[in-house]
């Protein structure tokens, strides 16, 4: 790990801002440098940091490190569809218990997720359904987990049809039809480490979508964009993915900067 950071050329990006909407520093990977991380994020302009709940053995580990970088880290509450099993009415109710306590700035990690496991898919539509309504009931933007599960998804966006939704796509790497059915529900298109990836359909995707649909994320520690590819993922290498989309694009790295740091802080409410 003392490798990548030496690798860093942590000045190149410092007049820039960006968001990272969507990162677990709070799990065990970080336990040994987790204050270090969030600095080095800093360093590279990455100043708001978004973190969406996975279940409720991740909620005091996540307020406890907004409560340290408090101008920094943004709690979200929701459950992650991996983590809806037999006890998933006892995880809502905390989900609900906690929406109710203090303040949170969006509901999610939510979703399906049929690459795992499709054993709770039925409790899992159950439980994104509810979240749809938290979202509604709050005001706060929907954080949506779309593995293997796209076209359920939109299934359930299309019968609930409430114009009101807003919120991100996490990890998005469909097509350009995909891109804009998203989009057409009001949601962002969140774009990762996996968009630096060689030959990665979204690459092509990304032509055709204007950047105010777009939001930056990491998700880490997974998903490292190249050059770190396999490696722990981190806050600080959300400029890279800004410098590849940028690429894409035709565009200087500035542009991008700005366009998705104001599109977050606008769906967010910050």
């Amino acid at each position: 790990m003392n490798t990548e950071r030496k690798t860093l050329n942590f000045s190149t990006f410092a007049p820039m801002i960006f968001a990272d909407t969507h990162t677990h520093l709070y799990l065990e990977e970080f336990d040994n440098d987790r204050n270090k991380v969030v600095e080095e994020a800093l360093n590279v302009g990455v100043t708001h940091l978004m973190l969406p709940n996975i279940d409720s053995t991740s909620v005091h580990p996540m307020l406890a490190l907004c409560q340290d970088f408090p101008d920094n880290c943004f709690p979200m509450m929701g459950l992650h569809p991996t983590s809806v099993k037999e006890n998933y009415k006892d995880e809502l109710a905390a989900v609900e218990c906690w929406l109710s306590d203090r303040r949170f700035y969006g509901i999610g990690e939510c979703g399906m997720d049929f690459y795992w496991d499709q054993t709770y898919a039925r409790e899992q539509e159950y439980v994104f359904r509810h979240h749809i309504d938290l979202a509604r009931a709050y005001d706060l933007p929907l954080i949506v987990h779309i593995r293997e599960s796209f076209n359920e998804v939109i299934r359930i966006l299309k019968d609930v049809n409430k114009s009101e939704l807003r919120g991100i796509f996490h990890c998005f790497s469909g097509s350009t039809e995909q891109a804009k059915q998203a989009i057409g529900f009001g949601f962002s298109l969140g774009l990762g480490g996996v968009i630096t990836f060689k030959n990665n359909k979204m690459q092509e995707t990304l032509k055709h979508i204007d950047l105010k649909h777009l939001v930056l994320e990491t998700d880490a520690p997974f998903l490292a964009p190249m050059p770190y590819r396999g490696k722990r993922n981190q806050p600080a290498y959300i400029p890279l993915i800004a410098q590849k989309i940028a690429e894409i694009k035709g565009l200087d790295i500035s542009e991008v900067a700005k366009a998705t740091t104001e599109n977050a802080m606008k769906l967010f409410n910050i």
